[in-house]
């Protein structure tokens, strides 16, 4: 099972969304900024860790705020940790997404999220998270 960490990054109210270049597996969706943990390495500074090689940024990291458990159509499973970051250092710089963008809450289910993301995404959109 890959084990992965993902930043719910929130400012002014809206939420960091990223989206997938045509040339990563799952081709243009959209996802939270995250990746995979590292043996060894913790959650926490995992999380840190790929904030600063995806964006640029070094984030406060804080509460654990959902853990998914999904199987995809073709076996492959994941652990999803999602950790909520409203403070951070330095500004945001795109260096391996097509896009980043900031959305409200209830724009979430507007963009086309990995299907892992799903269940989450619906929840944080009705003010069940965060």
């Amino acid at each position: 099972m890959k084990r992965v960490v993902a930043a719910l990054i929130v400012q002014d109210g809206n939420i960091l969304i990223c989206q997938r270049t045509r040339h990563q597996p799952f081709p243009l969706q959209w996802e939270f900024p995250g990746g995979k943990i590292e043996e060894g390495e913790q959650p926490r500074d995992a999380l840190r860790r790929e904030l600063d090689e995806e964006l640029g940024i070094d984030a406060e990291v804080q509460d654990e705020v959902a853990r998914i458990l999904h199987e995809y159509k073709n076996g492959n499973s994941v652990e999803l940790r999602f950790f909520l970051v409203s403070r951070f250092q330095r500004e945001i710089e795109n260096r391996i997404f097509r896009d980043v963008r900031w959305v409200k809450r209830s724009q979430l289910p507007d963009y086309d999220f990995l299907e892992a993301d799903r269940e989450l995404i619906s929840k944080i959109a009705a003010g069940r998270v965060l």
